[in-house]
């Protein structure tokens, strides 16, 4: 059995709509562009059919790597979690306590984790050290360049 991917609503919704783009919009694109390169004549040095070709072979393998994902999907009910603790789906706010300086996560599934959008995935050492723990607490992680002190000053729910 496959392990279960932990994602949001949001996560799920862009999930269906990537697949959704990818089924309808994205593969009648690569039809049209095979269907030109064709076209063109000797299939055997063209480099237009076997870029259009590779591109085709990409955009089945991620149809089938989402399809797989959505079929062991686990989605985080956030209303149903405990409003005072950090959990997947929340915005947490935390005290670096290293460097004396003020830092917000939104900790995600891992499939959903942007680090450039403040997006940390629950299985990251900063996601799985802060679930589970209030306001006020200060939490130990454990990081390669040594272990850190956070405090987490709020926690925001995305409902």
């Amino acid at each position: 059995m496959a392990n279960k991917t932990v994602v949001t609503y949001a996560g799920l919704k862009a999930l269906e709509d990537e697949l959704q783009d990818l089924k309808v919009t994205k593969r009648k694109e690569i039809a049209e562009k095979l269907k030109e390169a064709r076209a063109q004549g000797d299939l055997s040095e063209n480099a237009e059919y076997d870029a259009a070709k590779d591109e085709q072979a990409q955009i089945e393998a991620r149809i089938e790597e989402i399809e797989a994902l959505l079929k062991n999907v686990e989605v985080v009910v956030e209303s149903e979690a405990d409003a005072n603790k950090v959990n997947i789906g929340c915005k947490v706010k935390v005290q670096d306590m290293t460097y004396d300086e003020e830092l917000e996560f939104q900790i995600v599934g891992s499939t959903e984790a942007n680090s450039l959008k403040g997006k940390i995935s629950n299985e990251s050492p900063v996601g799985k050290a802060l679930l589970g723990h209030e306001v006020g607490e200060v939490v130990s992680i454990e990081t390669p360049d040594g272990d850190e002190q956070y405090k987490i000053l709020g926690i925001e729910r995305n409902i």
